[in-house]
């Protein structure tokens, strides 16, 4: 049933983008980028809305709640490389809920006066209890909860940004101040990561009225949104605060941003925007994935069990996507994880990218739009590598073991288990 219109849809991606991203980037981009933080975003932004037109095409020609999983079966087939790739997608949206969760509960915690790792984990959990309960209603209620969340966060950040306007110091945003080209496009590529929900309104094409007309129209207008967005809440904070306040909050960056205009008004009205922002994005999170671990279940990459659903809802992805983001959220460190996560987002849109190249004659797109698409998402990859690399080596240890560990399974799982129990079901979705 398709009951999810343009507004709807926009808010998928508006709420996928605008989670816990920009309340926890702010702080490593002013490092990176100093007065060029704006420009950085820019940058970010520009690599997203290349990206968004491979899937705006794609998503119109195929339809399908797999989203990032069919296009990429539908380019190179099925396979051990598309295998593992889809899996550490699915993998990767779970980082992505308990990293939102975890911010949700920091946020959450600067209303309380009495702090502890109890309620620390309590409101962990409740960012991701919520959500869940949601989703498992309806479609079209993930759709309105969405488009409400998104609309009250969004005009509590154009707060801060037209009470801090009257406020920015144009000099603080000179590229004399500490610019570096280099420093500038490393910190818009890490800033990606802000921008990767956008690719959550794949999986709701099925469910969206009209899709030849609006889902381009939501993936551009969301991504475009967003841009603008984060590039207006970075010239208040670096044009209000100096930068080693912002250095020293860093975490709470933004929040800091809003006390020359608000005072501590503004920082609970921060901390209020973020609470919502990321359990917005952990619901459109929670969405997208469900329905991912259905499409990949079918076809045998991950257990059947994930393809088990109910009026159209497919009610235990949302049950496992919940059980498994409540153990990681409550159990370990995600500082390294999500350097793995943001690692493995680009990897994948690189491939979705080259996907969209592949499929360029049956989907209409442009050669000429896609080319840039790909450079630009391969660079943003080494870009992360690179820096990760010389700041925290350990990381891509751990994210080439994220890669090793999801070709192995899908190697043994596909080989040993699939081949033999699912192969007939397997058979019938192709």
């Amino acid at each position: 049933m398709r009951d999810i219109g343009l507004l709807g849809a926009i808010s998928i991606g508006v709420g996928g983008m605008v989670g816990g991203g920009i309340f926890a980037v702010l702080g490593e981009a002013v490092s990176l980028a100093h007065s060029a933080t704006t420009f950085a975003f820019f940058v970010a932004g520009f690599v997203a809305l290349l990206t968004s037109y491979s899937y705006a095409k794609l998503s119109v020609y195929f339809q399908n709640r797999g989203g990032t999983v069919t296009f990429i079966d539908g380019a190179f087939g099925h396979n051990l490389l598309s295998g593992s790739v889809n899996l550490m997608l699915w993998l990767s949206y779970l980082v992505t809920i308990s990293l939102y969760a975890v911010a949700f509960a920091s946020y959450g915690e600067t209303f309380f006066t009495d702090k502890s790792s109890l309620l620390h984990h309590i409101l962990i959990s409740t960012a991701i209890l919520l959500p869940a309960l949601i989703n498992l209603v309806s479609a079209s209620f993930v759709s309105k909860s969405e488009t409400l969340i998104v609309v009250i966060k969004v005009v509590l950040l154009v707060v801060i940004i037209v009470s801090g306007a009257s406020y920015v110091d144009t000099n603080r945003l000179s590229l004399g101040n500490g610019f570096s080209p280099f420093g500038t496009v490393v910190a818009g590529m890490i800033i990606f990561v802000a921008y990767e929900g956008f690719e959550l309104i794949a999986n709701a094409a099925e469910e969206i009225k009209d899709p030849k007309k609006n889902l381009p129209r939501a993936f551009y207008a969301s991504v475009l949104f967003v841009i603008l967005l984060y590039v207006l809440i970075a010239i208040i904070s670096v044009g209000t605060v100096p930068e080693a306040q912002l250095l020293e909050a860093k975490d709470y960056a933004l929040a800091i941003a809003a006390k020359p205009a608000l005072g501590q008004v503004g920082f609970t009205i921060v901390a209020i925007a973020a609470l919502l922002a990321t359990f917005s994005a952990i619901n459109a999170t929670i969405y997208g994935n469900a329905r991912l671990g259905y499409i990949i279940a079918t076809k045998g990459v991950l257990p059947r069990v994930l393809a088990k659903e109910k009026r159209e809802i497919p009610f235990m992805g949302i049950i496992i996507t919940l059980l498994l983001s409540l153990i990681l959220a409550n159990s370990i460190n995600l500082d390294a994880i999500a350097i793995i996560g943001s690692a493995s987002f680009l990897l994948l849109f690189f491939i979705v990218n080259l996907s969209a190249y592949k499929l360029r004659k049956k989907i209409e797109a442009k050669g000429y739009i896609l080319i840039p698409s790909i450079v630009a998402t391969f660079l943003a990859l080494s870009t992360l590598m690179y820096h990760t690399y010389n700041s925290n080596p350990k990381a891509i240890a751990i994210f080439v073991s994220f890669v090793v560990i999801s070709f192995c399974f899908e190697f043994f799982y596909g080989r040993l288990i699939r081949g033999h129990i699912f192969h007939r079901l397997y058979d019938v979705q192709e």
